[in-house]
């Protein structure tokens, strides 16, 4: 059902997924003991219900079909495995080395949107102590 809709759509569900799940993450500071599914799913639901193009391109009777549902979780499981296995880059790596240090922090981090995370995170922190970023 999923693999019926047009081209566009589904990049578009891909991208609220990855959206949504990047936004939640950020809202619990990347922190695993703070992840809830059903927070997640809230946080997706609301984010395609108002920004989202694909969800008023859908028909209603696709989306309440329980097939659809299912197709959609095994892409939202599918996408968060994909973002969490996705290492971070040698300059990520780098820049949160760098940052840390100038910081004094020890902040772990596993994939590559964790890793941005930590680099806004960080460098805003760094903006705040008024500290130079040399």
């Amino acid at each position: 059902m999923l693999q019926s809709l047009p081209h566009g759509v589904k990049i578009s569900i891909t991208r609220s997924i990855t959206t949504a799940f990047e936004q939640y993450m950020a809202k619990i500071q990347w922190q695993d003991h703070r992840f809830s599914f059903e927070d997640f799913m809230q946080e997706w639901k609301e984010y395609i219900q108002s920004n989202s193009s694909w969800f008023h391109k859908v028909s209603p009777e696709i989306k309440s079909n329980p097939e659809f549902h299912e197709e959609v979780a095994s892409k939202i499981n599918e996408i968060i495995e994909k973002i969490l296995t996705e290492k971070p880059t040698p300059e990520q790596i780098e820049k949160i080395e760098a940052l840390q240090k100038q910081l004094g922090t020890d902040y772990d981090y596993s994939c590559k949107t964790e890793a941005k995370f930590y680099i806004d995170f960080l460098s805003q922190q760094l903006k705040k102590s008024g500290a130079s970023s040399k």
